[in-house]
């Protein structure tokens, strides 16, 4: 009788020191989290989101739309290629983008093939080809470093390099 006394009170403390541990846990329960608590990053939203802007983008040089295709870079955005110095701010690159727009340049094919990141910040691997009418002027790889401002997400550094050989 006395054993079963001791389990007794045994099991009773050991149930109030659970229930105690437990009751100490500040976090609330999944359920009774505030409904405007944002969602969490999603780095597949993202790349589908970097994909649609590439698609304006190729849309814009196709149009020969400098102004459109610039508001697509943030404020500081950099536009670096080779054999020339970075390209800074919307103005420089609209400026630049006019110039290759009137050029022999058509077409513009921006391939994602990998995205990396945080939630306001990620970059972009990808493959492109340049046209000239129906020919391949040039190809190559491309990093582009993704600022979200304002809820969407802009070209904050871009930088490419040309698969062609130099002739």
């Amino acid at each position: 009788m006395k054993k079963l006394a001791n389990f007794s009170i045994k099991l009773t403390l050991t149930l109030f020191l659970v229930l105690f541990i437990t009751s100490c846990n500040n976090k609330p329960a999944k359920d009774t989290e505030s409904t405007n608590d944002k969602p969490a990053f999603d780095l597949n939203t993202a790349k589908t989101e970097i994909e649609a802007a590439n698609k304006a983008y190729s849309d814009f040089f196709a149009a020969k739309d400098s102004v459109g295709l610039a508001n697509l870079y943030s404020e500081e955005g950099k536009f670096m290629m080779n054999g020339a110095p970075a390209i800074i701010g919307r103005p420089s690159i609209q400026s630049t983008f006019y110039g290759f727009m009137n050029s022999d340049f058509t077409n513009l094919d921006l391939t994602t093939i990998d995205v990396w990141g945080v939630k306001n910040l990620v970059t972009e691997e990808g493959t492109y080809t340049l046209y000239s009418g129906d020919k391949v002027a040039d190809e190559g790889k491309y990093l582009v470093l993704w600022v979200k401002e304002n809820g969407k997400w802009l070209l904050h550094r871009d930088i490419f390099n040309s698969d062609m050989p130099i002739e």
